[in-house]
């Protein structure tokens, strides 16, 4: 479990929105969006950290799933503080959508083992 891509990218990801929202509360004084996207940014690890401890494969399954539904979200809140000219670097928005593209895949390929 210690070396999966999913474990490591998800915080790496949690710790890079931690660090965005911080500098927009502080820069921009912006806290609707920020409280929003660090709620949906660091859940989508911990979702994917009790996937891995699942009781069964439906609940890996389901776990990995709240886990691309929060992935969404975090997406739509970048995607509003960027277009609104909260925040101007994409590459955190583009970190987002890896992460979503990895846990599609998983998630395709729990299903088919079922």
């Amino acid at each position: 479990m210690a070396d999966s891509p999913l474990l490591s990218k998800s915080k790496s990801f949690a710790l890079e929105i931690i660090k965005v929202c911080n500098e927009v509360k502080s820069s921009k004084r912006e806290s609707v969006l920020t409280n929003q996207l660090i709620r949906s940014g660091t859940s989508i690890g911990a979702n994917i950290r009790e996937a891995f401890y699942g009781h069964s494969k439906a609940d890996f399954i389901s776990k990995l799933q709240i886990a691309l539904k929060e992935c969404s979200e975090s997406e739509y809140w970048l995607e509003l503080l960027i277009e609104s000219g909260y925040y101007a670097d994409r590459a955190v928005l583009e970190h987002c959508t890896e992460l979503k593209r990895l846990l599609i895949a998983s998630l395709n390929t729990a299903k088919s083992k079922e």
